[in-house]
């Protein structure tokens, strides 16, 4: 099946004619659905709908939808996402490699795939490729608007669009914020023509770039081994061959012959050569589409390490000069303020969405957790312009909304991040969250009890609910709401409600006593917390603990006897999100679908 291909490209073309979409690190795939079939085809022609069997069953869940518009024939990227912007490219490899059909099936439960179509291929049969670019996605937009509203990704539908962005401007920013893969240009009015021989699209890669020093070349391929240094071992990071042409290869083989220590094909050198190289990452020893870029001859060897490394990975801005990384802001467990603010940005994705447009409080922390500390909520003198928020009387109000802001805020020291549970300047929640507080982190026990206890009320309510930790000793349950749909006294009557309604039940256990020395080592179901202008510890932040905990999102199904409030930590949590996918990924979507029938119902009745 011949696709049409976009051209790489280093600069973005830029114009009236153009269109941006994001582009995804996945497989490029087209589904063919007939009144009989339902397959999903790779660029090479490889049947991928045996591995990938969640986009096949639910196309003919969803068949009746689309029953008059078949036979469909839609181009797109076959992805598992980690947020709507930057897909897991490695966990979509290991899928593609299974053969088992129960590890597929299990697979796909755990991490079910996307595919996000960008075109429109045929529609009742008949040929679209002769259509204006612009014509083909406006049909295929809304083909995907019979499933959902929304243009971005919906976690709840498999089939899923990917938007043209007039602007640059528009989408160059936040895929940069995810570390997404890249974007692709397209000529509003060009045809769908196979293959490469056009101008009319071109991909831009979002690239790493990475620095090493030389250690090998193979003649045979020529593949050069690129590495740096772990503490005073040498590893490699990868093999690139691509981009070293003219110039730079005669440099490279002049100081092969005159440094390099040859046996048979592979010539072996010294820590000696330093060198920049393009990728899209690393992974299990391998550089992702790597390529040359130039060579370091400023810098020495020992600079090209594995911190240098994570630092090239996260793709800090540019605008904010990280200080101090050597650090130890947790002494017990060794974490420094360098592993904080790796853990920052690489987290921000997730992290983000439950900040943005919402006022700010923070502790900072700025020689570590067991030093000085201090809250902060309004905008000091010498904070820049993004970090600002509305104002409140005569001063600013804090805000974090972008990357730069919360590598701000860390490179500043910033530990814990508080936020209430209205938008800024507004006055009604956009969430009600119940705060289980147990005596210590021994009665852990007792907060998975009460948060099982508490789904089960919310799921006969009808009401969709999160968990998370609270990166202390508690657990806190979330549940999203739509904007301007309950007062403050609403959901005040709520969580009271209920609150008590699980006391007494359970008066042995759990209380509603604010005073500790009264609640004679029984879980606080703190539901007085959950008010306007009150705060609490926003998803994915640090905790001011001895062992830089987070407070960590978790899956409903993990909240059983073997969790752990100090599982989760600013090392770990970033791999387990990558790894298990975000378990608030879809919260904010949940906000519009919830249903609050019966908690009306509920309020109507507690009321008397």
């Amino acid at each position: 099946m011949k696709l049409m291909q976009p051209k790489p490209t280093e600069d973005i073309p830029l114009g009236n004619e153009w269109v941006y979409e994001v582009k995804y690190d996945g497989f490029r795939s087209v589904l063919l659905w007939d009144e009989e079939h339902v397959s999903l085809i790779s660029r090479n022609g490889k049947d991928l709908s045996n591995n990938f069997p969640e986009i096949i069953s639910f196309c003919k869940e969803k068949k009746a939808i689309f029953a008059e518009f078949l036979p469909i024939k839609l181009d797109g990227e076959l992805v598992i996402l980690n947020t709507e912007l930057q897909a897991n490219f490695s966990l979509l490899q290991q899928r593609g490699r299974l053969k088992s059909i129960e590890k597929i099936k299990h697979a796909s439960s755990l991490r079910p795939a996307h595919l996000l179509c960008f075109d429109i291929l045929e529609i009742k049969g008949k040929s679209f490729t002769k259509e204006k670019q612009s014509i083909r996605k406006k049909k295929l937009k809304e083909l995907i608007n019979l499933l959902y509203d929304n243009s971005s990704v919906d976690w709840d539908n498999q089939l899923g669009f990917i938007e043209a962005y007039t602007q640059i401007e528009e989408i160059l920013p936040k895929l940069q914020d995810h570390l997404g893969e890249g974007i692709i240009a397209k000529r509003k009015d060009s045809r769908y023509i196979e293959g490469k021989s056009h101008s009319d699209w071109y991909k831009i890669k979002n690239w790493r770039t990475l620095t090493g020093f030389l250690t090998k070349f193979n003649q045979e391929n020529g593949y050069f081994d690129v590495s740096i240094y772990q503490g005073e071992k040498i590893v490699s990071l990868g093999k690139f061959k691509h981009g070293l042409d003219g110039e730079a290869l005669e440099t490279i083989k002049t100081l092969l012959r005159t440094k390099g220590e040859k046996q048979g094909n592979l010539y072996y050198l010294p820590p000696a050569i330093c060198v920049d190289i393009h990728c899209l990452g690393v992974h299990e020893g391998e550089l992702r589409e790597p390529q040359f870029k130039q060579f370091r001859f400023d810098l020495q060897p020992d600079q090209c390490n594995v911190s240098q490394l994570q630092e090239a990975l996260s793709m800090f801005p540019s605008s904010i000069e990280l200080t101090k990384q050597n650090k130890l802001f947790w002494k017990k467990t060794g974490i420094s303020k360098g592993d904080l603010l790796l853990y920052l940005r690489q987290i921000a994705p997730y992290m983000i969405p439950f900040l943005q447009h919402k006022a700010l409080t923070i502790i900072r922390c700025p020689d570590g957790v067991h030093s000085e500390s201090f809250y902060q909520k309004h905008m000091p003198d010498y904070g820049p312009a993004f970090i600002a928020g509305g104002r409140s009387g005569d001063e600013v109000l804090l805000h974090c909304g972008s990357v730069e802001a919360l590598v701000w805020f860390g490179n500043h020291g910033t530990i814990e991040y508080h936020v209430p549970f209205q938008l800024m300047n507004k006055k009604t929640p956009i969430e009600i969250v119940f705060d289980l507080d147990p005596p210590s982190t021994n009665e852990f026990n007792l907060a998975i009890y009460a948060a099982t206890l508490l789904k089960h009320l919310l799921d006969q309510l009808h009401l969709i609910s999160f968990v998370k930790t609270s990166g202390n000793k508690g657990l806190q349950v979330y549940i999203p709401i739509p904007e301007n749909s309950l007062t403050y006294q609403e959901t005040a009557q709520f969580t009271q409600a209920i609150a008590l309604l699980l006391e007494k039940k359970h008066n042995d256990i759990f209380t509603t006593e604010r005073l500790k020395k009264n609640r004679n080592n029984r879980l606080y179901i703190d539901y007085i917390q959950h008010g306007k202008d009150k705060t609490l510890i926003a998803p994915y932040s640090p905790r001011k603990t001895d062992k830089g905990t987070v407070s960590a999102p978790l899956f409903w199904s993990e909240v059983n006897e073997s969790l752990s409030p100090d599982m989760f930590t600013v090392i770990n949590v970033v791999d387990r999100v990558k790894q298990k996918g975000c378990p608030f990924s879809g919260y904010h979507q949940a906000r519009q679908k919830q249903q609050l029938d019966l908690l009306n119902k509920f309020l109507g009745s507690s009321k008397e």
